[in-house]
């Protein structure tokens, strides 16, 4: 897969790239889709419909995170970038994730995903299922999101737990959703 021009060489503006596990209240964010079935998994809108529309049809009580998918620009300041890539992608990517989608979703950001830019069709398939609300009890879920975490001690600790469960890795607890 190529990569889009973003050596310290090209000196010409970065395109705009949008993240698709971004902030409802950035002013630019969208709605990337609809979180649906018991399991979470994001159905994509086929167009992108803003955020701040969206957010005034949500119950009170009920966080925009738990029903729908935003993306937002991807910043420079963003605590999850290591260098000039995403680092929580490549988490994403190491951590265990159960069974990951056959086909690659429809998704109307895919040209200007900073994911589909830096790893391509697998991040595509892994999307689905990412989500940004944190489980207090999902420790895997909050390693892949804290930008502290390396893919090295990710690897460690899902090591270590594969030592000590015997279940196949097909019965293990996948990374993850907090459907409720």
């Amino acid at each position: 897969m190529e990569h889009p021009p973003n050596s310290t060489e090209d000196q010409s503006p970065r395109p705009v790239t949008w993240c698709p596990s971004g902030s409802p209240d950035r002013p630019e964010a969208v709605v990337l889709g609809v979180r649906s079935g018991p399991d979470g998994q994001v159905v994509y809108l086929d167009a992108p419909m803003p955020a701040a529309e969206a957010l005034g049809s949500i119950p009170e009580g009920i966080a925009p995170t738990r029903v729908l998918r935003f993306a937002s620009h991807c910043v420079a300041e963003c605590a999850q970038r290591v260098g000039t890539e995403c680092g929580l992608v490549e988490r994403i990517r190491t951590a265990p994730s159960g069974p990951v989608a056959s086909s690659v979703p429809q998704c109307h950001l895919r040209p200007r995903c900073t994911w589909w830019h830096q790893v391509g069709v697998d991040a595509c398939r892994r999307c689905p299922a990412v989500t940004t609300l944190n489980s207090p009890d999902d420790e895997l879920l909050a390693l892949v999101s804290d930008p502290a975490t390396t893919q090295e001690q990710l690897r460690d600790w899902i090591a270590e737990r594969a030592a000590t469960d015997p279940r196949p890795p097909a019965d293990r607890p996948a990374t993850a959703q907090d459907p409720s």
